[in-house]
């Protein structure tokens, strides 16, 4: 294997990187809240949480989609 093919070897491992900083960082930011969601008050604000980011998701796709001119 030439010095191409270990170039494009460690180019291919960058996603698997990625995808594991990313649920890493999500494990480590909601472990506590899932830990505590026999609390009411931590089980409202994480669904809240949930409802809000899913709207705010929908609203921002839709604006980038469908642009008013």
């Amino acid at each position: 294997m030439g010095f191409m093919g270990e170039f494009f070897s460690n180019v291919a491992r960058y996603p698997k990187y990625l995808i594991s900083i990313i649920v890493g960082g999500l494990v480590a930011l909601l472990g506590p809240l899932f830990k505590n969601i026999a609390n009411p008050f931590t089980a409202i604000a994480l669904i809240s949480s949930l409802i809000s980011a899913i709207i705010t998701f929908f609203f921002v796709l839709k604006a980038m989609t469908n642009p008013v001119v």
